[in-house]
């Protein structure tokens, strides 16, 4: 399911995630896609592996999730949208027009220690240059899009499976000694889905939009995700 991490200030709990099929979220439609940095690596993986050792017991079971930062939230793919948060052949080619005139290039980032919202633990994400505030600006042409002030980049490592005290857990959080930060090339941003039935299932590739080349390169089997053709 997709929603916004954050409730609001008056909130002194964390939320608390439930595995069921969110029907009234998704409509029976079986998809929902995202663009995404991947940055599902040995190191990354085996950081987000030790966070959620360190928040046993607070975390939902059965998160598959590989680490990614999402930049920019598409909807679920429609030949013929209808719903507000439907995402059209018209709007990927808006968004793969507007990464053409961004014309991004290879950028450095970092993944540092554990923070949290209140629905979920995270990695954060250091990037001194802002390329990937960039990158969600120049993506955010929907609608339903939350504004990119309001955007914070980051690897979710869970969801919280209960409604626990926000001070215990940001005192939690701040105890996790994951050692330096670890230092990533990005190169590329990905175009993702993930069954929308499936609470924190895995992420599937359909496309990777690569710098150097200044073009969307279908991946292997990620066209049965799109009911129109890639760009």
């Amino acid at each position: 399911m997709s929603f916004s991490h954050d409730l609001p200030l008056t909130s002194n709990t964390t939320i608390r995630n439930v595995r069921r099929d969110f029907s009234e979220w998704h409509l029976g439609r079986p998809y929902y896609l995202l663009w995404a940095l991947d940055v599902d690596v040995a190191p990354v993986r085996r950081r987000v592996a030790a966070a959620r050792r360190h928040l046993s017991g607070l975390l939902l079971d059965g998160y598959l999730r590989q680490p990614h930062i999402t930049v920019g939230l598409c909807g679920f793919p429609s030949p013929e949208p209808v719903h507000a948060d439907d995402f059209g052949a018209e709007l990927l080619h808006s968004q793969i027009d507007a990464l053409n005139g961004l014309r991004p290039e290879a950028f450095d980032i970092e993944i540092g220690a554990l923070d949290g919202f209140t629905s979920a633990p995270y990695l954060a994400v250091h990037d001194s240059g802002r390329h990937i505030e960039g990158l969600h600006a120049c993506l955010n042409l929907a609608p339903q899009l939350p504004a990119h002030t309001d955007y914070r980049p980051h690897v979710t490592v869970g969801l919280y499976r209960g409604a626990w005290p926000l001070d215990a857990v940001h005192a939690r959080l701040a105890a996790f000694a994951p050692g330096g930060t670890l230092p990533l090339r990005i190169t590329r941003i990905s175009l993702l889905g993930y069954a929308s039935r499936e609470i924190g299932g895995r992420l599937r590739r359909i496309a990777d939009y690569d710098f150097a080349h200044a073009r969307c390169i279908p991946a292997a089997g990620g066209a049965e995700l799109l009911p129109f053709p890639l760009p």
